[in-house]
């Protein structure tokens, strides 16, 4: 589809009025067409009743009492006839035959064949001068001495043009003069009316611009025309997108400000104390303590940038095979399930899979339900992942037989940095089961938190639509 004109694009008043004021020019020029039309069939209706009129004058002077053609020519009327058609006048009576003829020679004959009684006007040209003509023919009774049966007289009465152009041109000119004042008065509200139109797009621009960069309010939309209505809307969504956006990012530098500020002091302190200790055995025991304090430090930073990227990224769907990242994920977690003597297993009947995700950010998810599983059951606790696929969905359950969550912490559980565990505070960040749910809402999806079988443990369910498309 090509897109409108730079010069159409630039202004909606310019390509409003590069479009009606031609049009209107175009009515103009039909409507002075058919003012020609018919002022042209006026003038001919008017001064044919003339023409005939005078035919008829002169039908009524024909005689043939004598055994010839005779005609008492009407002077006067012929005079007055004259004057008023401002021009020259002739006529001619003849018989049909024409070997008996009055008048002017040699007037312009009719293009068709006359009916008896039934006038015909037509233009013709005469001596080099164009003349409307209207020619007549009746019976003669009684008909010529000599002639056998009926005869037939034509009349015919010619005028020149001037008095019927004249008429015709000022009529002409009355419309021309009407129409030319309705095009300049309707051009001269068009552009008022357009104006008046385009005052909502003004005010809309004004109250866009006069905001302040941190005013994320949406625009009201009640005095703004139904056209517009769609723009608004669209401008509010954008509006929305932004402080949305806003919000996460504030959110992340608290967050960041919130998690970082305690592991970095104490960082900082231990530091500052092994810089004092002369102790070799003392002081490994503090880069020990060192090396811990970063390794959460920087879990802690991987997860809230992990729930940044959840909350804000835009969504990149991939083909993939929920058996195999399983598998995968098994591979990488059961060193550490191991070390803290923790029987890590997977449950997967299927051979494959098949579904539509993002693979970094369930990757995330997934290593943060293992890792909590591991860390919470402790040495001798089994945590087994389990995958499931039916009604179009996919599931992934990690079950553990750890000591669980109190039934009053499993509603909060997903909360941002809610660590449950009964009174039993580990070290961590309470961002895992964040991850999870934003993972999954992101997906289309949703994160259930209860108790293990029989009431040991904890199942967290990772359920997810098989073709998410982003």
């Amino acid at each position: 589809m090509k897109r409108p004109r730079r010069w159409l694009r630039s202004s909606i008043r310019r390509a409003l009025l590069v479009v009606l004021i031609p049009g209107m020019l175009l009515v103009f020029s039909a409507e002075l067409w058919l003012a020609w039309r018919t002022a042209s069939d006026a003038a001919d209706a008017a001064y044919d009743r003339s023409l005939l009129g005078a035919v008829k004058s002169i039908d009524s002077s024909i005689s043939t009492a004598s055994g010839g053609l005779g005609v008492e020519l009407p002077y006067r009327m012929l005079e007055f006839f004259e004057l008023t058609a401002n021009g020259k006048v002739y006529y001619r009576v003849a018989s049909e035959d024409g070997l008996v003829e009055i008048g002017s020679p040699g007037l312009p004959a009719p293009p068709q064949p006359l009916k008896t009684g039934v006038p015909q006007f037509y233009d013709g040209e005469y001596f080099g001068e164009a003349v409307r003509v209207g020619s007549y023919a009746r019976e003669l009774s009684p008909p010529l001495t000599g002639e056998a049966g009926s005869q037939r007289v034509v009349i015919q009465v010619a005028e020149t043009l001037e008095a019927r152009n004249d008429f015709q041109d000022a009529l002409v000119m009355q419309s021309v003069a009407r129409d030319f004042f309705l095009v300049v008065v309707a051009s001269a509200l068009f552009g008022l009316t357009i104006a008046w139109a385009l005052q909502p797009l003004a005010r809309l621009r004004q109250d866009v611009e006069s905001r302040s960069p941190q005013d994320l309010t949406p625009i009201a939309s009640d005095d703004v025309p139904a056209e517009l209505l769609p723009l608004v809307g669209a401008i509010n969504h954008h509006v929305e997108r932004n402080r949305a956006q806003s919000e996460q990012q504030r959110r992340f530098v608290d967050d960041a400000s919130h998690q970082l500020r305690t592991p970095l002091t104490t960082l900082s302190t231990q530091v500052a104390y092994a810089l004092r200790e002369d102790d070799p055995a003392a002081l490994r025991t503090v880069v020990d303590d060192i090396r811990t304090q970063l390794d959460e430090t920087i879990r802690q930073t991987n997860q809230m940038l992990a729930m940044a990227k959840a909350d804000s990224a835009p969504p990149a769907p991939e083909a993939l095979d929920a058996v195999v990242m399983a598998e995968d994920l098994m591979r990488r977690w059961w060193p550490v399930a191991r070390q803290q003597g923790v029987d890590l297993g997977l449950h997967a009947p299927m051979a494959t899979l098949p579904f539509q995700g993002e693979p970094a950010l369930l990757n995330e998810a997934l290593s943060n339900l293992l890792h909590n599983a591991i860390r919470h059951g402790g040495e001798g606790s089994r945590v087994t992942l389990f995958l499931g696929g039916e009604g179009g969905q996919v599931c992934f359950s990690v079950v553990d037989d750890g000591p669980g969550m109190p039934a009053e912490e499993l509603q909060r559980a997903g909360e941002r940095f809610f660590r449950g565990g009964g009174g039993r505070q580990l070290p961590g960040s309470g961002l895992g089961l964040s991850i999870v749910r934003s993972v999954a809402l992101r997906h289309g999806g949703s994160m259930l938190v209860r108790p293990g079988p029989d009431g040991r443990g904890l199942v967290v369910a990772l359920a997810l639509p098989a073709g998410f498309a982003g």
